[in-house]
């Protein structure tokens, strides 16, 4: 089920950032009076009401881009529109409509996307009233919100919600899987794809960056069909150039979104850097399973490889599940391995457990390891389901999800994963109040 892209765009200091904070629940986003603070954009993967998509925060509008940099800022913004599936156009409730929000509103009708109006910094009931003024935008009704003071948050996430097409519940036909291959620019990723295909597919050069959109391609695999899916190399945030640049960042991210499995392509002459932890980190939060393919394995020397290996499991013990395997794509060496391991972690993506031996996993996690207490309280939990939408999802319906504990959600992953496997893959524990009759759930999420 891939995650739609929703876009927050508006002209400087209305208040965009601090709406990706809200919505993503911890402060992403840059966030300051001065306006233009957001120079390149910022994503966060959000869950609301069970739909999981992608909000990318974008740079402030500017009607007349003085500065090479302004002009940088609009064509991100024009790159995060196009890619974006729904936008979310925030104006000024204080200010009014000015010139800037006019000229947004005629580029957005044009982009024929869905477009949500948030009426930003509404702190009292007379500025709600005021959102007649914003009619003249012709984008529909304005929600009034106040992102600071978490007002009309729910409204407005309920008109993006439904602008959304209605999703689809899917799952890898038999014989069919996508991988995107993954990773920062310049670590291997055309030289992988091409060596996969035995054909030159994608242009490869020795300068980072050469692929700029991704490519796709289908590959006959002992009977199966799996589309291969080369991105772009996702760059750290600071040294994302404009225009082009963004417009393969969320290229590649809607790659990640959309694939069964992602390859994620290190280089082994740099190591792990922080940056493919970073990327890594963007496959878990998208529930995507994974591999981490380490390739160059042909420039470490003989002698320095099983040291390479300690440490490479170490920096990565936050994904124990994960498999690692070293490769030469250009020497063609260690790749074989590629394609059989994918499938296999696709086919743990949708596997399906009998609802008695789940309950007996987990009352013997229990049994062998009851929750700690919280004061004078403990987690009780009193079912327990796989969910039907979301691959590798289970539901624990508990007497208080509050009183969950980070240590005590890994044991029960980790008892789950001894139980039935799910090898590559990120497990989701969705926690819900086992609540009376007419309750309201309150759902804690953790990966």
């Amino acid at each position: 089920m891939a995650k739609p892209i929703i876009a927050i765009v508006g002209r400087t200091n209305v208040g965009k950032s601090t709406l990706l904070n809200r919505l993503a629940g911890r402060r992403i986003a840059v966030v300051a009076d001065l306006p233009g603070t957001t120079r390149d954009r910022v994503f966060a993967f959000v869950s609301w009401q069970g739909r999981e998509v992608t909000v990318v925060d974008t740079g402030g509008w500017q009607t007349r881009p003085s500065t090479a940099l302004e002009q940088e800022v609009r064509q991100q913004v024009e790159a995060a529109i196009a890619q974006a599936d729904a936008v979310i156009f925030v104006v000024d409730a204080r200010e009014g409509t000015i010139a800037a929000d006019e000229e947004i509103a005629d580029m957005l009708r044009t982009a024929h996307k869905p477009v949500i109006l948030a009426m930003n910094k509404v702190d009292s009931a007379r500025q709600a009233n005021e959102v007649a003024e914003f009619y003249r935008l012709g984008m529909g009704e304005a929600a009034a919100i106040s992102a600071h003071h978490n007002r009309g948050i729910d409204e407005l996430m309920d008109a993006v919600l439904a602008s959304l097409p209605v999703r689809q519940i899917s799952t890898a036909r038999q014989g069919e899987a996508k991988l995107a291959i993954v990773g920062r620019p310049n670590v291997g990723k055309s030289t992988l794809l091409n060596t996969l295909l035995g054909d030159e597919r994608a242009i490869v050069h020795e300068a980072p960056g050469t692929t700029r959109d991704a490519l796709d391609a289908v590959i006959r695999w002992e009977k199966k069909e799996i589309l291969l899916v080369d991105t772009a190399g996702i760059k750290r945030r600071g040294r994302i150039d404009a225009g082009v640049d963004y417009y393969s960042l969320l290229r590649s991210l809607r790659a990640i979104n959309q694939c069964d499995v992602a390859l994620l392509l290190v280089d082994a002459g740099e190591f792990i850097t922080a940056q493919d932890m970073h990327i890594a980190g963007y496959i878990i939060e998208a529930g995507k399973g994974m591999v981490l393919v380490v390739n160059k394995w042909d420039i470490v020397p003989q002698q320095q490889r099983e040291a390479f290996k300690r440490s490479a499991e170490q920096r990565f013990r936050f994904g124990p599940y994960v498999p690692i395997i070293y490769i030469s794509a250009r020497l063609g060496r260690g790749t074989s391995k590629i394609l059989p391991l994918a499938w296999q972690i696709c086919q743990e993506r949708q596997r399906r457990v009998s609802q008695s031996e789940l309950e007996g996993v987990v009352r013997q996690a229990v049994t062998s390891h009851p929750p700690p207490r919280t004061g004078s309280r403990r987690l009780r939990i009193v079912q327990t389901y796989q969910d039907e939408s979301q691959p590798a999802a289970f539901v624990l319906k508990v007497n208080d999800p509050h009183l969950i504990h980070f240590s005590y959600q890994r044991y029960l992953e980790r008892k789950l994963r001894e139980g039935f496997g799910f090898r590559g893959v990120p497990l989701k524990l969705i926690f819900t109040k086992a609540a009376r009759k007419n309750s309201k759930k309150i759902e804690v999420r953790a990966w």
